[in-house]
This record gives C-alpha cells, structure tokens and sequence, in this order.
C-alpha cells in the first residue's frame, strides 16, 4: 500500500484520537491501534512524515495516560485535605446536633444513676459493677484495663469500635430512628459508667486514665452517629430530589465520613490496649494524650473544614 492511501485510509480516525476522551477502554484502544500504525509505517515508510505524525498522537496519547496515573495517586491526599473536610463543612449542622445529642444521652445517664443506685446494675449488669467495686476496694479502680494480652486486645477493640461504628451509621437508614436509639444506648452507658467513679470517688482519675483513649473513641461514635442522621435527614427532608435521589447523594458523603473514623478507630484501640493499661502514667503524660486527641478532634472536624470551605470559597 502506497503511503498516501495509507494515510487517506486512516487520517480521519487518527484526527479522532487527537480528541482527549475520559473513557479509559477507549484510550487503550487507540493507543493500541496508534501502536499498529506506528509499526507499519515505520515498516514500510521509515523515512516519511506519517512516522512523525502517528508518533506524536500516541505520545500525546501516553503523557494523558501517565497524567492520570499521577492524578490518582494524587487522589488519596486530596480526598483528606479537600474532598473530606468539605463534606464535613456541609454537614456541620447534623454533627453539631448530634453532638448535642450525645451530650444529652450522657447527662440522663448521670441523672438516673445518681437518682437510683440500682440503675448502673441495669445498665452495666451485675458481674462488671461487682468487678469494678472491688478493684476500687483493692485500690486499682481500672485494674480490668490491665488484663489480656497488648496485642490481642489492640486487634479485638479495634475491629469492635469499626464494627459498632458501621452499626450506628447503618441505623440511619431507618430514618435517623436507630441511629438516635443507639447515641441514647451508648450515651447513656457512658453516662452510668462515669458516675460510678465520681461516686467512689475516683472520677478525676477515670477521666485521667480511661480518655486516653476514650476521647478518640466517643468523639469518633459521635461521628459515626452523624454520617447515620444524614442518611436520615435526607429520608425525611429530600428538598428538591426525590428520596431515592437525596438518600444516594446523602450515601456518599456519609461513606466518605464513616472512612476517615478507620484510622482514628485504629488510633484508639492502641491506646486502649497498650497505654491506658499504665494506669499509674505521669498526670502530665495522660492529660498530653487527652488533650492532643480532643485537640485534633477539633481542629480536623470542625476548624479545618470551615478553613478549606473559605479558601474554596
């Protein structure tokens, strides 16, 4: 084939490729093609223009194909400084409310426990309270932290706090009801838990030992509690969309918060299974820990977002 009807043969699809496509099939098809001709001009018209032409489409063709390579390792740093504090941004609201919520499940706690003595039995059953007023009257308060294996406890707490995390969220499908029902459970426990040591009084030294890694821990069910109650809101107030519309946006913004607790799940149950067992820690160490983990809290979930929003203006 003469080297003009080559190119008359396949100059309009080659005129094609030049435009960029984001299909990714379609890319490693014309490059694959682009490949081809390459190889059977420079077979049989090695010293011609169409060498140079084919090899600049294919070149232009490979540079978007390395390009988004790197635009994807580029991805996962920032779906953490921008996608997700964006998403946090737009729902400020809901973890603020759910906050408020949890606050309030906590404070009924307290309420019913110092009103009825009975109440924490019922609440933490027999066997735990038992356990823990007798570590109290042995003088070692926190004394069930110290038991079992690091690195056992690490793996189990870790996969228990994801797994309890998953649940509070996956409730929001139920309109944001077994959401709220399971922020009142686990508020509530809490609630009961720390009034126990107050009214032994040891409350300042629970606070010292057991949000080491308790800071990570409820801050991140309060989360998880919020991704729930977006689910729902949207279920419940679908503005413009229909429901099915509002509760896939709501879907995945909510996955991506649910995401981001992995790590801090993580993070916690190291605590918790290698550090808060060293009950007698230096007060200074204890409170660095607590304070740096409500510090970080605060600074990804609520400052840095409203920072990012502002500079995207």
């Amino acid at each position: 084939m003469r080297e003009g009807q080559f190119i008359k043969q396949n100059l309009d699809r080659w005129e094609e490729y030049q435009h960029e496509t984001e299909d990714p099939d379609e890319v490693a098809k014309r490059f694959t093609y682009l490949v081809d001709d390459l190889s059977y001009a420079k077979t049989f018209y090695p010293h011609g223009n169409t060498v140079r032409y084919i090899n600049g489409i294919a070149a232009n063709i490979y540079l978007s194909i390395y390009k988004n390579k790197k635009e994807k390792k580029q991805r996962l740093i920032t779906f953490w400084t921008t996608e997700l504090p964006l998403v946090i941004r737009k729902h400020h609201r809901i973890l603020l409310f759910t906050f408020l919520f949890f606050i309030s499940f906590v404070l009924i706690g307290v309420f019913s426990a110092y009103n009825d003595q009975t109440f924490a039995r019922s609440v933490l059953g027999d066997e735990y309270v038992d356990m823990t007023e007798r570590n109290i009257a042995n003088g070692d308060p926190f004394g069930v932290y110290k038991n079992g294996n690091s690195a056992v406890m690490f793996l189990l707490i870790a996969f228990n706090n994801i797994k309890v995390a998953f649940l509070c969220y996956s409730m929001g499908i139920f309109a944001g009801i077994g959401t709220l029902y399971f922020l009142f459970k686990n508020g509530v426990m809490v609630g009961v838990f720390e009034y126990m040591f107050f009214h032994h009084n040891v409350g300042f030294q629970s606070v010292l030992v057991v949000f080491v890694h308790g800071t990570l821990e409820l801050s991140a069910i309060v989360i998880a509690g919020s991704a729930g109650l977006i689910m729902g809101n949207s279920l419940l107030f679908p503005g413009t969309y229909t429901r099915v519309q509002s509760l896939q946006l709501a879907a995945k913004d909510s996955v991506k918060i649910i995401v981001s607790l992995v790590p801090i799940f993580v993070v916690a149950a190291f605590f918790e299974g290698f550090v808060t067992r060293h009950t007698e820690m230096p007060i200074w160490l204890s409170l660095t820990i607590l304070l740096s983990s409500a510090s970080f809290v605060t600074w990804y979930f609520v400052v840095y977002p409203v920072r990012v929003k502002r500079l995207k203006g």
